[in-house]
């Protein structure tokens, strides 16, 4: 990302863009209406989108101008899917699809069983040719990692080979917990903060990102 400052441990990529800070202060404010937040949430995402696509393929193509024949570059090879988990991630998914706006979607639903603590899932729409594309993940808070490492399960076993993650905020716990068992994935944030308190929230966090997004609470 042009001008951007980057910081990068293995496969986590921390985009510290002036832009990408601002907005996510706002973020994090608990005065931010739920207009705004959403607002936030799509602009945020569609700017680590920009980083988070930076290694596509790309190849030369002729192309026809108004005034002569030229070169151009389009990305090649594998195109891409779009998988938000519900429900905090729908609403990250308009940002990515302004910028690839030819991608399918896909969705994965999962909640966590009360007594065994593991993510059970409950709603999983994938497109039927997601073994031939680029997988991006959208939740908005790697907390726990549990719930994220279980959604990259399922693309794995849909046929998926590259998978990627964009979240807005995660915990130390859940970057560990992801590449635990998924040490291949790369994950594009704006903010790794300081951990999780006894009820699993990101601190500082932002809160709960499904409420904020949809004014539930």
């Amino acid at each position: 990302m042009t001008g951007a400052e980057l910081t990068m441990s293995g496969t986590v990529v921390v985009v510290r863009h002036p832009l990408v800070q601002h907005k996510l202060g706002l973020l994090r404010d608990v005065t931010t209406t739920t207009q705004m937040f959403r607002q936030l949430v799509n602009e945020l995402t569609l700017l680590l989108t920009y980083e988070a696509t930076k290694d596509l393929a790309d190849e030369e193509v002729e192309i026809e101008t108004p005034l002569e024949r030229t070169t151009a570059r389009r990305i090649s090879g594998k195109k891409v899917a779009v998988c938000p988990i519900l429900r905090a991630g729908v609403g990250m998914l308009d940002g990515v699809l302004s910028l690839v706006p030819g991608a399918r979607v896909g969705f994965i639903g999962l909640f966590r069983d009360e007594e065994t603590l593991e993510p059970v899932e409950y709603y999983v729409k994938l497109p039927g040719d997601i073994a031939d594309r680029d997988v991006i993940l959208l939740d908005p808070m790697l907390a726990t990692g549990n719930s994220t490492a279980a959604a990259i399960e399922i693309v794995k076993r849909a046929g998926a080979t590259s998978v990627r993650l964009i979240a807005l905020i995660a915990a130390p716990e859940g970057i560990a917990r992801v590449h635990r068992d998924h040490p291949e994935v790369t994950i594009v944030v704006a903010a790794v903060d300081r951990g999780l308190n006894e009820v699993g929230y990101i601190l500082p966090g932002l809160g709960d990102a499904g409420d904020r997004l949809y004014g539930t609470k």
